[in-house]
């Protein structure tokens, strides 16, 4: 039986009997019991679905499944860029814009001898390569288009819709920047005798700041300058020709340079890769340097990567293929055993392709898919849907899922 003790203070006190004392402790010795049952369950659960995780982010799929096909005729002159996550398909005498399904969204007619497009964001930029035609596209149809004054030679497009032309004239080279309406935002001119011949350039996403490359061949020696420019208030407050930077290389040819997101620059030479910072001005950031020049480059805003034949004395792969992080680590590398013609870098994995053989890492250097399709491989890109792939072939546009069992099959 209870009881009650009352002190002075008016404070109460409840006192219980040892029964209740001794149910109570067993009541919470079987509370903590649980407590750690369910704790190790969900650790345990936690440690499965780790697990799960784990496999299928490195798992390699061993086939595919086609969940749609057109039949289409592309004839030989076609090319194909990725476009907003989907296909943009040009020929000399139109584009269209392909979606994830493979459907036509929209067409455009063009009239062009040497077309070639860039895109960024939403935008695309279609240019007649030594001709003087210009045309922009967003995702629902064509935005303007213009007539240069003189031949181009080379075009690069924001991600905001503003583009910047690159000219070339007897003596003359020009650079002009435009909205993405064709208006024009700002002229440059340089000369042959003082800057060289143009080989690249590269607007940022922001559409302020331009980086490009010009080789000097003087006798036996041959030199390339880097020359970075700002739109923007800093380049107005550097210099009447907004020049805010630039960096020159001996006895090597930068023929590509990249903004790889808006305030990272690489300058890919023939040996070597440069990294610069540019918030504003340039800075050197580091070098990636290879002993074999490099066949070809792809990157995205995480990472570069290269490949080179193989000159392994003790390896009888093609190609190697190596991938760095933005600071010049290397992230991984491996080999290819098949004549590419394709690369795409998207932001998860990079696609490799060739005939009708594709390969598929994932940026951390695991395979996702090693394989060959149905047919020669046009183009293939990924659909935004998981694990399916829009694939265009010579005369059909598939959308294929991997599967985990080998060999293909349609739905």
């Amino acid at each position: 039986m209870s009881r009650i003790e009352q002190d002075n203070d008016n404070v109460v006190y409840v006192n219980g009997s040892e029964e209740t004392q001794e149910h109570n402790k067993r009541v919470q010795r079987e509370i903590s019991r649980r407590k750690k049952i369910v704790f190790f369950a969900v650790l345990i659960v936690a440690a499965v679905a780790g697990i799960v995780i784990y496999v299928m982010l490195h798992k390699e799929y061993k086939g595919y499944k086609v969940v749609k096909s057109a039949e289409t005729n592309y004839e030989n002159t076609a090319s194909y860029v990725q476009f907003a996550g989907n296909l943009l398909k040009y020929t000399p005498d139109g584009v269209s814009y392909i979606n994830a399904n493979g459907d036509t969204v929209w067409s455009a007619g063009i009239n062009m001898l040497m077309p070639m497009a860039v895109t960024s964001g939403d935008y695309a930029v279609i240019a007649d390569m030594s001709g003087n035609s210009v045309c922009v596209f967003n995702t629902s149809g064509q935005v303007s288009s213009l007539t240069m004054p003189y031949a181009i030679c080379d075009v690069d497009v924001a991600s905001q819709g503003a583009f910047a032309v690159m000219l070339e004239s007897d003596k003359t080279n020009y650079v002009n920047l435009y909205d993405k309406n064709g208006n024009v935002v700002y002229e440059m001119q340089t000369t042959l005798d003082k800057s060289g011949y143009p080989l690249d350039m590269t607007i940022s996403d922001d559409g302020r700041k331009l980086f490009t490359s010009y080789i000097n061949i003087a006798g036996n020696s041959v030199q390339d300058n880097l020359a970075a420019y700002n739109f923007g208030d800093v380049g107005q407050n550097s210099n009447a020709d907004r020049m805010v930077g630039g960096y020159m290389f001996e006895n090597e040819v930068v023929p590509k340079v990249e903004f790889i997101d808006n305030d990272t620059v690489a300058a890919f030479g023939t040996n070597t890769i440069s990294i610069y910072d540019m918030k504003e001005k340039p800075s050197f950031k580091t070098d990636i340097k290879f002993e074999n020049e490099i066949r070809s480059v792809f990157y995205n805003k995480d990472y570069i990567g290269v490949i080179q034949d193989n000159q392994e004395e003790t390896s009888e792969h093609m190609y190697k293929v190596q991938v760095y992080d933005l600071k010049g680590n290397k992230k991984f590398d491996d080999y290819i055993d098949f004549p590419y013609s394709n690369v795409y870098a998207a932001d998860k994995e990079i696609i490799i392709s060739g005939g009708n053989n594709c390969l598929i890492y994932r940026k951390d250097g695991s395979v996702k898919f090693d394989g060959t399709l149905s047919g020669n491989i046009n183009s293939i890109v990924p659909s935004g849907n998981h694990l399916e792939y829009i694939v265009v072939y010579d005369t059909v546009t598939e959308t294929i899922k991997l599967k985990s069992g080998a060999g293909s099959a349609s739905e």
